[in-house]
């Protein structure tokens, strides 16, 4: 089975660190910061468009691009500060693993999802980490699921897509693949609008989805 895990608020809490990440760029180009909470609002379509929501609309497409080159400097130096695995976590991947193909789609930029995974001590674990800037276009376009169907060699009726926000199944919606929410993410309110096939509330009830008689 094909598993395709989104990363931040699905494997990692990396909260806390795109907050303040955020709030120095606002600082930065003296803007006063923001409730962490709506920052958390503006994660799931990619650095670009969290950068360009919490700058505000009123900012110009100049003032939004210098934020962004900003941000991701700030974010890749300070990614790692606060950012953790949710707990169990590391338990479900290395049991996954025994059996399974794993791999990483988000649409944070490649690079620093990478070294984050890589840094979290999870790299081996996973066929791909695949990034919001690895293909022309970001989830919830398919292509990402897509080029890993074809690697893995893996049917889409042995693929799970386990994500925390509604881009993440309507990613898998448009790949033709079962869907996972996880209730523990950033976003857990817009499975009302998406729900996903199956939602979890912890990290090991992935096991009993994937491979019912586990525990």
């Amino acid at each position: 089975m094909l598993i395709i895990f989104d990363l931040d608020g699905t494997l990692i809490d990396s909260s806390k660190d795109l907050a303040i990440s955020m709030n120095a760029t606002r600082q930065h180009f003296g803007l006063p910061p923001l409730d962490p909470a709506l920052i958390y609002s503006y994660v799931g379509n990619g650095a670009a468009v969290l950068v360009q929501r919490a700058m505000g609309s009123g900012s110009s497409d100049d003032l939004v691009a210098e934020a962004l080159k900003f941000f991701l400097k700030f974010y890749r130096a300070h990614a790692l500060e606060h950012t953790r695995l949710y707990p169990g976590v590391r338990e479900v991947i290395e049991e996954l693993f025994d059996g399974h193909t794993l791999a990483i789609l988000t649409n944070k930029p490649v690079r620093i999802s990478f070294d984050i995974v890589d840094a979290l001590g999870l790299g081996p674990y996973f066929l791909r980490v695949y990034g919001g800037d690895s293909f022309r276009a970001k989830k919830p376009d398919p292509v990402g699921v897509d080029a890993l169907l074809q690697e893995a060699q893996v049917p889409r009726a042995l693929t799970l897509l386990v994500g925390d926000s509604g881009v993440d199944i309507q990613t898998a919606r448009r790949a033709g693949v079962r869907s996972c929410g996880v209730a523990w993410g950033f976003q857990p309110e817009a499975f009302q609008l998406d729900p996903p096939d199956v939602l979890i509330t912890t990290p090991r009830e992935l096991l009993h989805i994937v491979d019912g008689n586990r525990s």
